[in-house]
């Protein structure tokens, strides 16, 4: 008979998002992962099998709890388009500031993870572009709409807004990175906002 697991094995998955997040990948060892969870290195490779399926599981984790977030946001048809980008900006900008250490912001893992693996890492690089399509669709659809309403302009399409939406915020994440203050990234998605407008 299996022996049964002793630990938590979705509070261990966090701690090691977390330890990915902070760190990276590649910089994240085996022994910083002990640390992070509680566990010996056995119980880690018994249960994920490698430091890679562990990371492509926090990385999921990550995603589908940080997609889900912005999905209600652009999801809300009680709220009008250009309102649900506003709490879209804001959401991220909140985010950055709650995740924050020396006065740098963590980023986003799946920024992050973009840069330092979707090159050469065909697995994750799968997992990114599904997620990035999913974040993509719900843009497409409110910045859309904003176009019918006369919210938005009409001189791009959505699907190059939506684009421009998600580079706007991968930029401000790699932003907050680099120590920018709250100020500075409620000004870049005010700019951003206002060249939405028709």
């Amino acid at each position: 008979m299996a022996r049964p697991r002793m630990f938590d094995e979705e509070r261990a998955l966090d701690a090691a998002m977390r330890t990915f997040w902070a760190n990276g990948y590649e910089a994240t060892s085996t022994k910083d992962l002990c640390d992070a969870t509680g566990l010996g290195r056995s119980s880690i490779y018994n249960t994920f099998t490698s430091k890679h399926e562990l990371f492509q599981r926090a990385l999921t984790r990550y995603m589908d709890g940080m997609t889900s977030a912005q999905t209600a946001v652009l999801d809300d048809a009680e709220q009008p388009p250009t309102e649900r980008i506003r709490t879209l900006f804001a959401q991220i900008i909140e985010g950055e500031f709650s995740n924050r250490r020396e006065g740098r912001s963590l980023g986003c893992l799946t920024v992050n993870t973009t840069v330092e693996l979707a090159g050469h890492d065909a697995e994750t690089a799968q997992l990114l572009d599904r997620d990035r399509e999913l974040r993509l669709s719900s843009l497409r659809d409110v910045l859309a709409l904003g176009q019918r309403t006369g919210e938005f302009g009409t001189r791009q399409d959505p699907e190059t807004l939506a684009h421009f939406v998600t580079s706007m915020i991968s930029g401000m994440r790699v932003a907050a990175q680099g120590g920018a203050d709250r100020a500075t990234l409620e000004s870049i998605a005010a700019t951003a906002i206002e060249a939405l407008a028709p």
